[in-house]
């Protein structure tokens, strides 16, 4: 089967794409042409395809009014990106279409392309963007449902992108033009869903087509477990925003005798460690950027992995990640975090926000140690048995048999 793979990032930037690599190199390795599709970027590996990816776009770095204007337009309606796919299609004719996270860079204006040439089109949702303007359904601080039922307004009232009216208003704007003018959602025959979760609270915000819920996959062979308790350290790696409960968690670990790592960047960096100063806490490091073998050994030498989301999390590679390697997380019981996070059996769970809880929590990790090396031991077993890759290739075959058909 000829599979063309789309997501507008085609490095590891981050979770959407690591899972949408992975499963490009699943579909590889049993026998499918795989073609990947997206944005050009100079952090991109050699793709055979790349000339037909679209010009790299950076919102965060756009400087003359001329790119401003341009960069809109495209979050709108990208005919750079419709000529090119639709020019790519011509050449490969893909069997089926698996698109990811392709807002903003890419646009839905390509999905009509597929609908054009009757490909089967899947999509795996890596957030909200289906029925949130900004994506993450949380503003103000905590998980925000206003949008629910197509009120799409509210994002701007709230100002819930970037915390500005203009931003905002362009999300609105998207949103009402992709999803109530031009249906171009519409035009996909599957959704799958990571998490349980994310499937059932996209039904509640009104979203009616057909979602199929598939999990991650981890390549557990890559990962080789360590159930030993080396030292007394917890940590936690990904992005440092608002949402992430990054200041909950320097709240809760003061005086506590444990070592925390926060491994990563983003928005909100410079802040946490004002914070960690503001606490005195002289138990805490941040530490840059990690990945690959540099990762894992800074998640085998910790105890345990912390997530304390404050927002609703859909499948984290964090916590699958953190079981491959053989370590429990403590994690807040908020999204999709407790359908992996079983409390007392791969980890503990903790009211999201609540510092106290989630200070016992980590205080009732380092009285009992042995627990540790169980929960760990559980937490492997847990990935090996539903997260593994050849359970997720089958499941996947599946739902492209039933796009195929739905194609008939």
């Amino acid at each position: 089967m000829k599979i063309l793979i789309i997501n507008k990032f085609l490095y590891p930037k981050g979770g959407d794409a690591i899972s949408s690599l992975n499963t490009g190199e699943l579909l590889k390795s049993k026998g499918h042409n795989v073609i990947f599709w997206g944005m050009k970027d100079s952090l991109n590996p050699f793709y055979q395809y790349q000339d037909y990816f679209v010009s790299n776009i950076e919102y965060n770095q756009l400087q003359s009014f001329k790119e401003k204007i341009s960069a809109t337009l495209n979050i709108l309606y990208s005919f750079e990106a419709k000529r090119k796919v639709e020019d790519l299609i011509r050449k490969i004719k893909p069997d089926i279409a698996h698109l990811n996270n392709f807002a903003h860079q890419l646009s839905p204006s390509i999905l009509d392309v597929f609908t054009k040439y009757k490909i089967p089109t899947i999509m795996t949702m890596r957030d909200y963007k289906l029925v949130c303007p900004s994506y993450s359904m949380f503003s103000d601080g905590k998980p925000c449902e206003k949008c629910k039922a197509g009120k799409y307004y509210w994002c701007f009232f709230k100002k819930c992108t970037k915390n500005s009216y203009a931003k905002s208003l362009l999300n609105v704007m998207e949103m009402y033009l992709h999803h109530q003018i031009l249906h171009l959602y519409d035009l996909i025959d599957i959704f799958i869903s990571p998490s349980v979760f994310l499937k059932n609270k996209l039904k509640e915000m009104g979203f009616k087509k057909e979602i199929v819920y598939l999990p991650n996959l981890i390549n557990i062979k890559d990962y080789i477990p360590n159930y030993n308790l080396d030292g007394r350290t917890l940590c936690y790696f990904g992005r440092f925003s608002r949402e992430k409960g990054l200041v909950i968690l320097l709240e809760a670990i003061k005086g506590i005798d444990i070592s925390l790592k926060i491994i990563g960047d983003g928005p909100v960096k410079k802040d946490l460690e004002l914070r960690a100063k503001s606490l005195g806490l002289k138990n805490v490091s941040f530490l840059a950027h990690k990945s690959g073998e540099e990762l894992k050994k800074e998640i085998i030498s910790s105890m345990a992995v912390i997530l304390p989301s404050e927002c609703y999390e859909n499948n984290p590679r964090i916590v699958l990640e953190a079981f491959a390697l053989g370590k429990p997380v403590i994690g807040s019981r908020i999204g999709g975090i407790p359908e992996l996070v079983q409390n007392g059996e791969t980890g503990l769970t903790f009211e999201p926000g609540n510092v106290e809880d989630l200070k016992n929590k980590i205080e009732y990790l380092i009285r009992n140690p042995d627990k540790i090396s169980e929960m760990g031991r559980n937490a492997r077993k847990f990935v090996e048995e539903n997260f593994n890759p050849e359970k997720h290739y089958q499941d996947l075959m599946k739902i492209y048999q039933m796009a195929r058909e739905k194609c008939k």
